[in-house]
């Protein structure tokens, strides 16, 4: 029988499907609009249309990517926040509205933080107290807690957090109160910052647990309520959930830990990336996704994608970057990304002093942009891309979407071009500057600014819109080499298939690498990797198919914040100096100096555990020759190119009839079923033997 594993993953236009073929390598692809308000609906609208051709107990796996965390947390319409309460230690229940001394405007004299996530009234300080050793100065006050657990009870309390002072060394007055909960409130989630994020900063750590306890009750109602509509269609393959760090976990253990899928769908991007750079033989790539509302770019390094520790969910973006103090901070691993309000449907607008803008905002996927005819008004992106001749108005979707190149001049006339006096050309072409400006920053956000040469990455392009920009995102950077993979579209989805299980534990250890010895890190890693090996178990992983990687967090003794060393197992006496000689050398590398003779710190030992499962086959092909068949051509067409500002006739192409080795000179057009690739003048593009296109700049 026929085996599918299917992924799904929910942009903001577009909801993506693709069922992999285990036995064949075969690739089927379903792309249906988003449904912001019910996002569940768009996954079960991509289902019903992948059944069409497909029994249902054909499918063996479903993962997907979700937003409904962060969604949640803006502020979606439809996704009102739980009744959630705090506990914590008493004197210590202000901590999450203190927080730090950081201010995202500056100079705002009318700033303000944003809103706590749990009200004052619903944050109660608990008469017990744990020293920095892990001593018991004060015993909890049980009496306390079971008062307090009737009182949540009569408040309907959905949800509770439970974070107390140096609970990262000694957890057993926060399992005691979760104890009491559980027994006393037991409709109620509870989420105990000793296993949420066991790792000193009281803000961090509490700010994580209620960001974890705010969410638990959300995203556990929509992964139950998706899990019932899938078996309405006969669908009963377990579901799993791409997690931030682009790893992927069971329904179960996203809806205990939902901190950990807050940027689900971006992380896929990456895991794809990487899966990809692998096959085709680099290691170094920079990611860049361009779907329907926002562009999002990332690092990958020797096939291992950035990782970063700190997060702060729903913070404003500035220019690509997280605006630091805007939003609530999370302590979790995430795929280093940037990010910008640049998709195809972010709308172009003309300010007071008559300048033109594009972004922040989008038109989503309703009413999406004019020329889609859903009753959009303004220009977007997308917009100006059909008035270029960029996009052809009888192929979106293969030409199951009509788009209406009248209503795009209308819109880009109506709210540009009166209020500026440019032409519609000028105006059209202006906004894809202006985005690829914006877009461009964000690549060198996870490049240059991260320390890397951009010239020394290859540039992977892909979401609906991606291939589009990619070659003027490529000269501006200096990057010679452009990668379009097959499904550039559905690009993310692909990259649910080629995540493995991840488990990630951090241990709190707080001392001198002089009061330690190994085989107390030894122990601490042998406990971690115990739970590490029952969750995966738990999620079906075989014990063969696991791996461990170990780091520890070090600084120097004083130091504000830390570096993160790997070493290995079993960890001995060689290993400790090891990681003391990496950490002076690491240290050397970011900051420019090392002192030997200063005392180190070890501040958290962190597993990740990685469960590998069986990835995408992705099939080598011959190559057949550089000329293209007739049959791949379409037709020709005036297209705008803003490097020449100028139109050029240039020759279309059908990327499915296009053959391994084919090679077109630049400008061209290249369509497919869920995406369009600009070849810019002075670029080619070529079919590799794994059916990617490879442009290069100047045919280098």
């Amino acid at each position: 029988m026929v085996s599918y594993r299917v992924s799904v993953d929910i942009g903001g236009t577009f909801t993506d499907l693709i069922a992999l073929n285990e036995e064949t390598g075969e690739i089927v692809n379903v792309k249906v609009p988003s449904t912001p308000r019910k996002p569940a609906e768009g996954v079960i609208n991509a289902f019903k249309e992948f059944l069409n051709n497909a029994n249902p107990e054909e499918i063996s796996v479903v993962i997907h990517a979700t937003t409904i965390a962060v969604n949640a947390l803006l502020g979606q319409i439809g996704l009102e926040l739980p009744k959630t309460a705090l506990l914590t230690t008493k004197g210590f229940r202000d901590i999450i509205e203190i927080g730090r001394q950081r201010r995202p405007e500056l100079y705002n004299l009318f700033f303000q933080k944003p809103r706590a996530l749990i009200p004052r009234r619903l944050r109660f300080g608990i008469e017990e107290r744990i020293g920095p050793k892990g001593e018991i100065i004060k015993p909890i006050n049980l009496i306390e807690v079971e008062k307090l657990a009737e009182k949540l009870k009569r408040e309907k309390v959905e949800s509770i957090a439970i974070s107390m002072l140096f609970s990262f060394i000694n957890p057993i007055h926060e399992q005691k109160t979760a104890k009491i909960l559980n027994e006393k409130v037991k409709d109620a989630f509870i989420s105990i910052s000793s296993e949420i994020a066991p790792e000193y900063r009281e803000y961090e750590r509490t700010s994580t647990t209620v960001v974890n306890a705010v969410l638990m009750p959300i995203v556990s109602s929509y992964l139950n309520e998706l899990k019932v509509e899938l078996e309405s269609l006969s669908v009963k393959a377990p579901l799993c959930i791409m997690q931030s760090d682009g790893g992927i976990a069971s329904k179960e253990t996203a809806a205990k830990k939902p901190v950990s899928i807050i940027e689900s769908g971006p992380a896929a991007g990456v895991i794809a990336s990487a899966f990809y750079g692998n096959i085709i033989g680099n290691k170094n790539i920079l990611s860049f996704d361009m779907g329907g509302t926002t562009a999002k770019a990332g690092a990958i390094r020797n096939g291992v994608p950035e990782i970063t520790t700190e997060y702060e969910v729903a913070g404003k973006v500035h220019k690509g970057r997280i605006v630091k103090g805007s939003g609530y901070p999370v302590r979790h691993p995430f795929i280093d990304l940037a990010e910008c309000s640049a998709g195809g449907g972010t709308i172009a607008w003309v300010d007071e002093a008559k300048a033109l803008h594009v972004g922040p905002i989008s038109a989503g996927a309703k009413p999406g942009p004019a020329c889609y005819g859903a009753g959009g008004e303004k220009p977007t992106v997308t917009d100006a891309n059909l008035i270029l001749g960029r996009l052809n108005p009888q192929y979106l979707l293969g030409g199951k979407m009509k788009i209406y190149p009248k209503l795009a001049e209308k819109a880009i006339k109506n709210e540009i071009c009166q209020k500026t006096g440019l032409n519609l050309v000028e105006a059209a072409a202006g906004i894809i500057r202006i985005v690829n400006s914006v877009m461009a920053k964000i690549l060198r956000i996870v490049s240059i600014e991260r320390g890397y040469d951009p010239r020394d990455f290859v540039l992977m392009c892909f979401g609906g819109a991606g291939p589009m920009h990619a070659c003027p995102l490529a000269e501006e950077l200096q990057i010679s080499k452009v990668v379009i993979p097959p499904n550039p579209g559905l690009f993310s989805a692909y990259g649910l298939l080629a995540a493995d299980f991840k488990c990630n534990l951090v241990k709190a250890i707080m001392k001198k690498v002089e009061e330690l010895d190994a085989e107390e890190i030894e122990h601490v890693f042998d406990v971690m990797e115990r739970k590490c090996l029952k969750n995966l178990q738990f999620q079906g992983v075989p014990k063969e198919k696991m791996l461990f990687v170990r780091q520890l967090d070090m600084r120097y003794f004083g130091q504000s914040y830390e570096l993160q060393i790997s070493t290995t197992k079993p960890f001995l006496n060689e290993n400790l100096l090891q990681a003391i000689e990496s950490f002076h050398n690491k240290h050397e590398a970011v900051y420019g100096y090392s002192v030997k003779d200063e005392a180190v710190e070890i501040v958290n030992a962190r597993l990740t555990a990685i469960g590998l499962v069986e990835k995408p086959k992705v099939v080598k092909k011959k190559l057949e020759g550089k000329k293209v068949s007739e049959d791949a051509v379409l037709t020709k067409r005036k297209v705008f190119f803003e490097k020449i500002n100028n139109y050029e006739n240039v020759t279309v192409f059908s990327r499915e009839k296009l053959r391994p080795g084919n090679l077109i000179q630049g400008p061209a057009i290249i369509e497919q079923y869920d995406s369009t690739t600009v070849v810019y003048p002075d670029w080619t593009a070529e079919v590799d033997e794994f059916e990617n296109l490879i442009l290069k700049f100047g045919g280098k």
